[in-house]
């Protein structure tokens, strides 16, 4: 019975991954009704199952998330897929998760994979989105010379952003690509820029925007401004880095105390299993754990907003 039951979980967990793969493998296809002047477009091919998984998603969407979040943060992030393909993928793990967890340990596991699924994938999502930003803000500098020396050679603005879309890495490349492809549709590349600055974050980007918005008015040496603005930025950055340095010791100091409980408990738990028993199986420890991990969170957003560099 027990090897039954494994080779339907296994069987189970087999399907489920097959059914993330097909939607993570979907083709992504541009509606043939955008490229018709007028009429309605006959469909190319027959729906598969997981073009109709999807389509449920996007509805979903719709409804739960009518701004678009998911999707821009998606995109922000690099994934290279869709809001609705990775919901569902996402809602696969989960239930997934869910039937191996409660298979294995018992509902609570199961509830506990259950949830860790999104709020892994969301997780996942926070950092990719850092780091690239943090990557744009590094790449802004490099971004700025050769725009300046763009304009210098005669060409013009479109011209600048287009060599920094093909000789920069991404993600500047990506959204300096963006900024082309839409000025070439009609857009204004002041608000193509600015969205840009929208979507990263960067406060030094919004002010490269503003500047370019002015020099567009009154007019001047745009390849001057940049080099002003450029020189600002590294100044900002090293005072950022020699704050970094200084407050190095403080960020240290805060991981040592963190990490020091989890330490002492797991040597503590390999030396003498016995003496740390209390704390998870009677209710005063619980109660007492519960208050431990409550204080050392608090310590540990106290500890962030004390060395945390600020601009």
């Amino acid at each position: 019975m027990p090897a039954l039951v494994w080779g339907a979980v296994a069987a189970l967990a087999i399907a489920l991954a097959l059914a993330a793969v097909a939607v993570l493998a979907r083709p992504q296809r541009v509606d043939i009704g955008r490229l018709q002047v007028s009429g309605n477009a006959a469909p190319t091919r027959r729906a598969t199952t997981a073009d109709e998984t999807v389509a449920v998603a996007e509805r979903l969407l719709l409804r739960v998330d009518p701004r678009g979040r998911l999707a821009a943060t998606v995109e922000l992030a690099g994934m290279g897929t869709s809001a609705a393909d990775l919901l569902v993928v996402v809602a696969v793990g989960s239930l997934t998760g869910l039937l191996l967890g409660g298979l294995i340990g018992g509902l609570l596991l199961g509830l506990l994979l259950l949830v860790a699924a999104p709020a892994g994938t969301w997780a996942f999502l926070t950092v990719r989105v850092g780091r690239r930003r943090k990557a744009f803000a590094e790449q802004l500098d490099d971004a700025l010379q050769l725009m300046a020396s763009s304009l210098r050679a005669g060409h013009s603005l479109l011209r600048a952003i287009d060599a920094v879309s093909r000789d920069t890495p991404a993600p500047m490349s990506e959204e300096f690509s963006r900024v082309v492809n839409e000025v070439r549709v009609g857009r204004d590349v002041t608000e193509a820029l600015t969205e840009v600055a929208d979507r990263t974050g960067s406060d030094d980007f919004r002010w490269l925007v503003q500047a370019i918005g002015v020099h567009r008015e009154v007019g001047g040496n745009l390849a001057e401004v940049l080099d002003r603005v450029g020189e600002t930025l590294r100044d900002r950055a090293q005072l950022f880095r020699q704050a970094r340095s200084l407050s190095a010791e403080g960020r240290t100091s805060g991981i040592v105390l963190l990490a020091m409980p989890f330490a002492v408990a797991l040597i503590m738990s390999l030396t003498a299993p016995g003496y740390l028993a209390p704390l998870y199986t009677t209710g005063t420890g619980l109660v007492l754990l519960l208050v431990a991990l409550g204080l050392m969170v608090v310590g540990a957003l106290w500890l962030k907003s004390i060395v945390k560099v600020r601009f």
